[in-house]
């Protein structure tokens, strides 16, 4: 997933034990994040997809190598099939995971049960290379590219090379997709954010009105998550959507020079903002640029959020930070409770509560 990667090698370090933070969020609403390191060993991992308790990226040994795991370092599952050089896993359905294995020079889509032995090649037919960045169901989605004269082409499989299927809209050059739901499918077509459902016909055009380019990277089915940049010396600024071009909502917090969101599950959104001075920083938003806040675990730099998701118990992000320390970056896992009912509203006041907090000082 050429647009994303955020492969880092660093050197050898130990492991950053369990470590908490805090976001002073009202009593009653579960206010504390438990921020585990997900890496398996002393080298750099990063956490790019989640489903449940499970997700997926890779882990540094020798190069980076397709990883599971279920919420902990020590359920590590090295997915990496023989004869790859490199691999990586970008989604997880929790049954499946996605991702791509380079083979003989050359990346091709990638499809996983759980063992680096279940490894299903999905390189489509005379495609030069190919990704699967997202799974739903018995579905897998993605990217190939045939060349200078074809382009990038949004990809749909279910499960072998043979069921590739061409999504991309009729006459359009090129596109690719990178999150799904159950229901939808999002990504972008000739740089302009983009919705499907399942077939070219259903393509709807996301990007918002005097937007120079824009990118979705997430879905929920209902909301919509990516960026959006409106300007040459505009980088980009973190967006959601709820179906429409029309819809578009600007989360780009105060004071960032850039900022992007990847991951969508109901009020909640995450991603990472670039602050001045101090770097990327992973974020969570409730639906508005006011509502920001950094979850950067205490004693992290370049931190990211890269997916949300839920087990119906509890909340998990997924992402990745560098421990100027160890001097490596590592995977890591934001768990939460989910709030009773009756709290959820508050949750919700605290985050904006808080933020006001930090804008004003």
């Amino acid at each position: 997933m050429k647009f994303l990667e955020i492969v880092q090698l660093s050197r050898v370090g130990p492991i950053l034990p369990l470590a908490i933070l805090s976001l002073a969020l009202p009593t009653g609403a579960n206010a504390q994040w438990t921020v585990t390191s997900l890496n398996p060993t002393e080298y750099s991992a990063n956490a790019f997809g989640a489903s449940g308790r499970n997700q997926v990226g890779h882990t540094i040994l020798g190069g980076p190598r397709a990883s599971l795991w279920a919420g902990t370092a020590a359920s590590w599952v090295d997915l990496h099939p023989a004869g790859a050089s490199i691999s990586e896993a970008y989604g997880t359905s929790g049954t499946n995971q996605v991702g791509y294995a380079q083979i003989g020079g050359l990346p091709r889509a990638s499809l996983w049960s759980g063992t680096a032995a279940s490894w299903v090649n999905l390189h489509p037919a005379v495609a030069i290379e190919s990704y699967a960045n997202a799974v739903s169901g018995a579905n897998q989605f993605g990217s190939a590219y045939f060349g200078p004269d074809i382009g990038w082409r949004a990809s749909l499989w279910s499960g072998t090379a043979s069921s590739w299927v061409d999504i991309t809209p009729v006459g359009r050059y090129s596109a690719e997709i990178f999150g799904a739901s159950e229901a939808n499918q999002v990504g972008y077509v000739n740089h302009n954010a983009s919705l499907w459902s399942g077939t070219a016909a259903s393509w709807v055009n996301l990007h918002p009105s005097g937007a120079l380019f824009s990118f979705a990277f997430g879905t929920s089915g209902t909301n919509q998550v990516g960026q959006a940049s409106f300007g040459f010396q505009d980088f980009g600024r973190a967006s959601l959507w709820s179906g429409t071009a029309a819809s578009w909502v600007n989360l780009h917090p105060s004071g960032a020079t850039f900022s992007r969101a990847f991951g969508v599950l109901g009020p909640y959104q995450v991603g990472y903002a670039v602050i001045a001075g101090s770097g990327s920083r992973a974020s969570l938003w409730s639906g508005t640029a006011a509502s920001w806040i950094d979850i950067t675990p205490p004693g992290y730099t370049n931190s990211e959020a890269r997916s949300i998701s839920t087990d119906g118990a509890f909340y998990y992000i997924t992402g990745s930070g560098y421990n100027p320390v160890t001097e490596q970056t590592e995977a890591l896992l934001w768990t939460q409770p989910v709030p009773e009912p009756g709290t959820i509203a508050a949750l919700t006041l605290g985050l904006t509560a808080l933020a006001a907090r930090r804008k004003r000082k």
